[in-house]
């Protein structure tokens, strides 16, 4: 597995080694030890996720807040995403900044977001298979939504016309989401 270090400290892409021939392809998709070495720390793992999405369609930016915070290792099966992590850690110094990559079912790159990021992505391709392992369980009481078009951030998502639900168009902006979490 290699690691590409990102612009947001912590925040890591991986690349798997995929081994191919005339029949196909094989990856070993998680090693504990391995995901452990190349991180530099060990990290538990508690739930798997997994949803499909139509094309267009934007889920997040969504995080939870503390003490619940997740961690998550993301990675597409099958389609593509626009993938997009916002540092949301008030004494970072990349605190509002984010990092978007395309991730996809043919690289299998993943994606390590620790705790303090707000996560989201949009479907690039119709029926889009996203799946994460997160190091926290989903605690209701504690999920937050990040508006995906604060323009305190500036994300491009090569849209202005997402499909999403209406929890995720509800998402609040960045100021207001500092406030509610030092209030």
């Amino acid at each position: 597995m290699e690691r590409k270090e990102t612009p947001l400290a912590g925040l890591v892409l991986l690349k798997p080694r995929i081994f191919s021939d005339d029949r196909g392809a094989f990856l070993e998709s998680f090693n504990q030890r391995e995901f452990a070495r190349t991180i530099g720390e060990e990290i538990r793992f508690v739930q798997d996720n997994e949803s499909r999405s139509r094309i267009g369609v934007l889920r997040g930016l969504h995080f939870q807040a503390a003490p619940h915070a997740q961690g998550k290792l993301v990675h597409v099966v099958h389609g593509a995403v626009l993938d997009v992590c916002v540092d949301i850690r008030k004494r970072s110094p990349t605190y509002g900044q984010h990092f978007k990559v395309l991730l996809d079912g043919d690289t299998k790159e993943m994606l390590w977001i620790p705790p303090g990021f707000a996560h989201g992505f949009l479907a690039l391709e119709e029926g889009t298979l996203f799946s994460y392992k997160c190091t926290e369980y989903y605690h209701p009481p504690a999920e937050r939504t990040l508006a995906w078009n604060d323009p305190m951030l500036k994300i491009d998502w090569g849209t202005t016309t997402p499909i999403m639900s209406p929890k995720d168009r509800q998402g609040l902006s960045l100021e207001a989401l500092h406030a509610e979490l030092t209030s």
